[in-house]
C-alpha cells in the first residue's frame, strides 16, 4: 500500500471530523476485528491483546491514511420519506394506530398497532376486542421483534436453491393439474389450528375440488382433552367460555386459565377485578388451584395443593362423589382434607362457583370439570357454551397419526405443510423427519414436499420447497377470538422480502392463483356480513361502511357465537376404572415454555431473555424437580458468587431415558412442585432457529412420545448424574436490596380487622433537624407524576417487561451477560416465597412446608422516581437530575459512567451499559425502533423513565388545546400492557385521578420508606382470601 498517497488523500479532507481513535477513524479491517474481540463470550483469562511501539505506530499510521479513502466517493442521494403527496391523516413525526389480530392457536389477540411512517415498531392491546380489552401478552408484545427478526426466511427456495414466486406457482398449478385425475387422492395438507373463516373457506374449496384429498392437523403444545372431554360430555365438539368474574369461588385443576391458553388475558383482567379493595367493606373472590408444577395461576391462589398430573384426575372424580355425583374415590389424607373444604365451598356458591380443568389434562378430566359446573349450576352464570372455534375440530394426535401412516402406506405424493414445524414438535415415535427425507438410498417416501413457514427451520431444510411466509403485520387476514369474534388482520407495512401468505400459498392451487389476499378477506367479510345482518336489499355503500367500520374496529360487530343449550349425556360414575399411575416410578410432563411457548419463538431475543415468571431463568430450559426429589437424586445447584455479579448458575446435568431416547438435561429445585415430578419445557434445544435460538436448552421433544404426549413414567434410575454441571442464567439473583422486608402481604381477615397493616411495622425514616424543607421547596403546582402498583393483582405475568424494552428501546445483551448481572430490563419482576402455611396433614415432621407448598409473591419494581433521590446526590455531572415535575430524568449525553448512581441506589434498578449491547448495523433492526426514544450507547447509564417520551406528547395535546391533561391520558407501556390492571399512573396533583384514590387508600406503602427516598412509586399490599378451615388445620 502506498502510504504516501493515501496520506494525500486524507489531508484533502475538509470539514470538521471527530474520532476516538486513529485505528477508528481509518476504518482498518484489522482494528474492527479487534473490536469484535474486544469482549469475546469465552475469553482466557491470560488473553493478551498488547503490542510493541513499532506494531503500534505502524497501525497508528496505515490507519490514519486508510481514513482519507472516505472522501473519495459521492454520498448517495437518498430519500427520506417515500411519497411525493403527503397521505391524508398523516403527520410527520406523529405516530397513528392501527386495528389488527394476532392468531396464536386457538385464539386471536385484538391489537393496535403504533406505526412511525409505515413502520410498525410497538403493540398494544385493542380495548374493542374481546380477546385482549386493551391488554396483551409477552408473546403479542414480542410479535413486533419477529417482524424485524433477520434471520427470517426471505423468498422461496427449492432444494435449498432461490426461486422465484412464479416459478412456484407454475410447479404447483402443474401439480394441482395432475391431481384431478384421481380427485387428489394422493394430495395432503397439514396445518396448524385454523380459526380463520377465510383460510378455512379456502382449504375446504380446495378439498372440493381436490375430494380425495385430506387436511390433517397438528398443534404440540394443545391438548385434545378439551376438545374430547366436551365430545364425551356433549357428544359432538363444543367450545366452553368463563366469566370468572361472575365467580366467588374458583377450582383450577392443573389449568394456568390465568397465564396461557384461549382467552387468558380477559380472564386475568376479570379475575383480578374482582381482587381490588377500596376499602374494608369490599369482597374478594377466592381460587384454588391443584397443580403439578407452579404456574401463574398457582401462584395467584388463595390455596395451592402440589399434585401429581396423574392424580388431578383421581382428586377431580373424588371432587364429583363429594358433590353427589357418583363414585368413590379415595385420597391420601392431607389430599382428603383439601377436598372437603374445596367441595363445602363450592356447595356453598352454587351458581357462582367454576371449576377450570387444564388443556395437558385428559378427556375425562374435562368431561368432570363439565359434570360438577352443571351440578354446581354454573352454567349460563360463571361459563356458557358456544360452537367450537377451530374451522374444524379434530383430535390432533390421531390427525397426524393418519398422515403418518398414509406416508408409510405410500397413499401421499405431494404434502403441502403450512406453517409449524412437525420435524421437531411431532412425536418423537413417528419419526416425522423420516417421512419426508431422502433415506439412505436417495428415495423419498412423498414425491414433493412444500414447506410454508416464516424461518427456514428443521422441516424446511427436509422439504422440496420452502416458501417464505409473511408476517401477520405484512398481509391481509381475518381470524376467530377464543369466543367467535372475528377481527380483521390488516397489514401495517409491505412485506420486508419476497414473502408470501398461506393464503397466497392455498391460491397457487387453486383456479384463481393471482387471486389477493385483499380481495379474499374482503369477499369472505362481505359474506359474512349478509349473514349476520341479511337484507333483501342491501342499501348502497352498506357493505363499504361494515367493511370500514370492522376495519376501524378491529372486530366484526356481531360475529361472536351465542352461546348454546347444552344437555349433558354423561355421568361421572359411567367413567371407566382409571388405570393407577405405576408404583414408585416417577412422572415426568411436558409443558410449553411460557417463554418460547413450543419452539416457534426461539429466535426471539426478547422472550430469550425474558425471565421465566416462577424460575426466573432465561435462555435456557431446565428439568424442574421438587426439593424433596433432588434430595433423594442427591441433585443440586450452586450460585457462582462474584462480586455484584450473581447471575450464574451452576446445575448438576442429569441424563433422563424415556421410550428408547434420551436427553441431557439441567436440573433446576422449584418449589411448590409436586414430589417425584419432572417438568420438562418444550420449545428448546432447537437444531435449526437462527442465530439467537440454536442450541439454546434442551429438546424435551426428543422424549415425547405419542403414547405418553403429556405425562411419562419411569423409574428413578432413568435419571442419572452425568458428573458435569451446566451453567445457567437466573435473574432472581441480581438487584438483591439487602435483606429488607420489602414485601407486605396480609389475609382478607387481617385486612378487614385492620386496613393499616402494610404499614404497621414500617420503620420510620429518621427525623432529624434540618433547615431544608424537601417539600416546601418543590411545591409542584401543575402535575405530579405518580405510580401505584397493586400487589394484590399482579401475577407475574411478564408482558409489563417486554413491553417497556419494545417501548423504549432495550437491547438484549445475552446469556454471558446476564450471568454477570448485566442485564437492561428497566422493570423487574422479584418473585417471593413466603414461609408456608400448615399444611392440611397438620404433620410437620412429613416435609418441609416451605418448600412443599409455599405461598407465592409479585413485585415490579420499576424506578422508584424518588423525590429525596440517592442517586441525583451522588452524581459528579448532574446526568440525572430531578424535573419540575418530579421526574428523576436522565440526560445521557453527560453521563461519564462512574456508576456512582447504581451503587447508590437502594431499588437497585439502575442498568449500565457495560458494552455496546445495542445492534447499529443490522438495518431490519434499525427499523424497530421507537423514534421518540433515544438509542444508549456504551458507558451511558439508563432506567425507567415514566415514559417520558408520552408524558411530553400529552403536554404538547394539550397546550394545543389549553387544556389540563385529563386523567388517563397518560398511559404508561407497563401500565397499558398489563392484563391484571396492576399498574396505574397518573398525576398525584389531581385528587380525583386514579392514582391519587389508590396512593390514599390503607394498602398503600413505600418501598424501603425508612430510607427517606420519598419515592413516586408506591405499592398496594398484598391481599390473600385463604377458606378459615384450611388455615386453622
Amino acid at each position: 500500500m502506498d502510504l504516501a498517497a493515501v496520506r494525500a488523500k486524507l489531508e484533502s479532507k475538509t470539514g470538521k471530523q471527530y474520532w476516538r481513535t486513529l485505528e477508528e477513524l481509518a476504518g482498518d479491517p484489522q482494528f474492527e476485528e479487534l473490536l469484535h474481540r474486544e469482549f469475546p463470550r469465552q475469553a482466557p483469562s491470560d488473553w493478551d491483546n498488547s503490542v510493541d511501539r513499532r506494531d503500534f505506530l505502524k497501525l497508528m499510521a496505515a490507519s490514519l491514511a486508510l481514513a482519507g479513502l472516505s472522501g473519495c466517493g459521492r454520498t448517495p442521494e437518498q430519500y427520506l420519506v417515500p411519497y411525493v403527496k403527503q397521505p391524508d391523516g398523516l403527520t410527520l413525526g406523529r405516530p397513528q394506530f392501527y386495528a389488527t389480530a394476532m392468531p396464536f392457536g386457538a385464539d386471536a389477540i385484538g391489537l393496535l398497532v403504533e406505526s412511525h411512517e409505515g413502520r410498525p415498531t410497538k403493540i398494544e392491546g385493542n380495548p374493542d376486542h374481546p380477546s385482549s380489552l386493551g391488554a396483551t401478552n409477552v408473546f403479542a408484545q414480542a410479535s413486533v421483534l419477529n417482524l424485524y427478526d433477520p434471520d427470517r426466511a426471505q423468498t422461496v427456495t427449492k432444494f435449498g436453491e432461490i426461486q422465484t414466486w412464479s416459478l412456484f406457482v407454475e410447479s404447483a398449478q402443474a401439480l394441482a393439474a395432475g391431481m384431478k385425475g384421481d380427485g387428489g387422492a394422493r394430495f395432503r395438507i397439514l396445518s396448524g389450528i385454523v380459526t380463520s373463516p377465510t383460510l378455512a373457506g379456502q382449504i375446504q374449496s380446495l378439498l372440493t375440488t381436490f375430494p380425495k384429498a385430506k387436511w390433517h392437523q397438528w398443534e404440540p403444545a394443545v391438548g385434545d382433552g378439551t376438545r374430547e372431554g366436551a365430545k364425551l360430555v356433549f357428544g359432538s365438539y363444543l367450545n366452553t367460555v368463563y366469566r370468572p368474574e361472575k365467580a366467588d369461588v374458583i377450582l383450577a385443576l392443573d389449568s394456568d386459565f390465568l397465564g396461557s391458553g384461549p382467552g387468558h388475558i380477559p380472564y386475568a383482567k376479570k379475575f383480578s377485578r374482582r381482587r381490588k379493595l377500596n376499602g374494608p367493606d369490599d369482597t374478594m373472590n377466592r381460587l384454588y388451584a391443584v397443580e403439578p408444577t407452579p404456574s401463574v395461576t398457582g401462584a395467584t391462589a388463595d390455596h395451592r395443593w402440589p399434585l401429581r398430573a396423574s392424580e388431578v384426575e383421581l382428586f377431580a372424580r373424588a371432587l364429583a362423589a363429594k358433590l353427589g355425583l357418583g363414585g368413590s374415590v379415595t385420597l391420601a389424607a392431607g389430599a382428603e382434607k383439601w377436598l372437603d373444604t374445596v367441595a363445602k365451598d363450592l356447595q356453598k356458591h352454587k351458581g357462582v362457583s367454576l371449576v377450570v380443568a387444564g388443556e395437558q389434562q385428559p378427556a375425562e378430566v374435562h368431561a368432570l370439570a363439565h359434570a360438577i359446573n352443571a351440578a354446581l349450576g354454573n352454567v349460563g352464570t360463571t361459563l356458557y357454551y358456544t360452537e367450537p372455534v377451530e374451522a374444524r375440530p379434530v383430535n390432533h394426535l390421531e390427525s397426524l397419526a393418519e398422515l403418518c401412516a398414509d406416508i408409510e402406506a405410500g397413499k401421499v405424493e405431494t404434502l403441502l405443510i403450512l406453517g409449524g414445524n412437525p420435524v421437531y414438535t411431532a412425536p418423537h415415535d413417528f419419526d416425522f423427519a423420516a417421512k419426508i427425507a431422502f433415506d439412505k438410498t436417495k428415495q423419498k417416501k412423498v414425491k414433493t414436499t412444500i414447506h410454508v413457514s416464516s424461518h427456514f427451520d428443521e422441516t424446511s431444510e427436509l422439504c422440496d420447497w420452502h416458501v417464505a411466509e409473511s408476517h401477520y403485520l405484512e398481509t391481509w387476514g381475518d381470524a376467530r377470538a377464543f369466543d367467535g369474534t372475528v377481527g380483521v388482520i390488516q397489514p401495517l407495512i409491505a412485506p420486508l422480502y419476497h414473502t408470501h401468505s398461506l393464503r397466497a400459498a392455498l391460491a397457487a392451487f387453486s383456479d384463481q392463483p393471482g387471486v389477493s389476499d385483499y380481495d379474499v378477506v374482503r369477499a369472505n367479510s362481505e359474506a359474512m356480513g349478509q349473514r349476520l345482518f341479511p337484507m333483501s336489499s342491501p342499501e348502497p355503500g352498506s357493505f363499504e361502511r361494515f367493511w370500514r367500520k370492522s376495519l376501524h374496529d378491529g372486530v366484526v360487530a356481531g360475529s361472536a357465537f351465542a352461546p348454546l343449550k347444552a344437555t349433558l349425556k354423561f355421568s361421572p360414575a359411567s367413567l371407566p376404572t382409571p388405570k393407577p399411575a405405576p408404583a414408585n416410578e416417577m412422572e415426568f410432563i411436558f409443558r410449553p415454555d411460557p417463554c418460547v411457548y413450543d419452539g416457534r419463538f426461539a429466535n426471539n431475543g426478547w422472550l430469550q431473555e425474558l425471565p421465566k415468571p416462577v424460575t426466573k431463568l432465561t435462555w435456557d430450559n431446565a428439568a424442574m424437580i421438587s426439593p424433596k426429589t433432588a434430595e433423594n437424586l442427591k441433585v443440586a445447584h450452586n450460585v457462582a458468587w462474584r462480586g455484584g455479579e450473581h447471575g450464574k448458575v451452576y446445575s448438576n446435568v442429569i441424563d433422563i431415558a424415556l421410550s428408547n431416547s434420551k436427553v441431557t438435561a439441567a436440573a433446576w429445585i422449584v418449589p411448590g412442585q409436586a414430589d417425584d415430578t419432572v417438568v420438562l419445557p418444550l420449545g428448546y434445544g432447537r437444531k435449526r432457529a437462527g442465530y439467537t435460538g440454536t442450541n439454546k436448552g434442551f429438546n424435551a421433544y426428543a422424549v415425547r412420545t405419542s403414547g405418553a404426549l403429556w405425562a411419562a413414567f419411569a423409574p428413578s434410575s432413568a435419571i442419572r448424574k452425568t458428573g458435569q454441571e451446566y451453567p445457567l442464567a437466573c435473574t432472581q439473583y441480581h438487584f438483591n436490596m439487602e435483606g429488607r422486608q420489602i414485601l407486605a402481604t396480609g389475609t382478607l381477615e387481617e385486612y378487614l380487622k385492620n386496613p393499616n397493616f402494610a404499614n404497621e411495622h414500617a420503620e420510620l425514616p429518621p427525623q432529624e433537624l434540618s433547615l431544608y424543607n424537601g417539600e416546601a421547596e418543590f411545591p409542584y403546582h401543575r402535575d405530579k407524576w405518580a405510580m401505584a402498583i397493586d400487589l394484590n393483582k399482579c401475577n407475574g405475568c411478564n408482558a409489563c417487561v417486554v413491553a417497556c424494552q419494545s417501548e423504549n428501546n432495550i437491547p438484549v445483551v445475552g446469556k454471558e451477560q446476564v450471568m454477570r448481572g448485566r442485564e437492561m430490563h428497566w422493570i423487574r419482576i422479584d418473585r417471593y416465597y413466603q414461609k408456608s402455611v400448615k399444611s392440611p396433614t397438620n404433620d410437620p415432621s412429613s416435609y418441609d412446608e416451605s418448600l412443599f407448598n409455599p405461598p407465592t409473591f409479585f413485585q415490579p419494581v420499576p424506578c422508584q422516581q424518588c423525590e429525596n433521590a440517592p442517586c441525583e446526590q451522588v452524581c459528579p455531572v448532574g446526568a440525572t437530575v430531578h424535573s419540575a415535575e418530579g421526574l428523576n430524568d436522565m440526560v445521557y449525553n453527560r453521563c461519564v459512567g462512574t456508576r456512582y448512581c447504581s451503587n447508590n441506589c437502594p431499588y437497585k434498578v439502575r442498568r449500565f451499559n457495560f458494552l455496546r449491547f445495542q445492534d447499529w448495523e443490522t438495518p431490519q433492526l434499525k427499523l424497530l425502533r421507537n423514534p421518540e426514544v433515544t438509542v444508549r450507547s456504551r458507558g451511558v447509564m439508563e432506567k425507567c423513565t415514566y415514559c417520558v417520551q408520552r408524558i411530553n406528547d400529552a403536554r404538547i395535546e394539550s397546550e394545543k388545546l389549553n387544556a389540563p391533561i385529563h386523567d388517563g391520558a397518560i398511559v404508561t407501556a407497563c401500565e397499558q400492557a398489563c392484563p391484571t390492571e396492576a399498574i396505574v399512573f397518573g398525576n398525584a396533583n389531581d385528587q380525583d385521578s386514579r392514582v391519587a384514590k389508590l396512593k390514599a387508600q390503607q394498602r398503600n406503602y413505600a418501598l424501603l420508606g425508612e430510607l427517606n427516598t420519598r419515592p413516586r412509586t408506591t405499592y398496594l399490599a398484598a391481599v390473600r382470601n385463604p377458606n378459615p378451615e384450611l388455615e386453622s388445620a
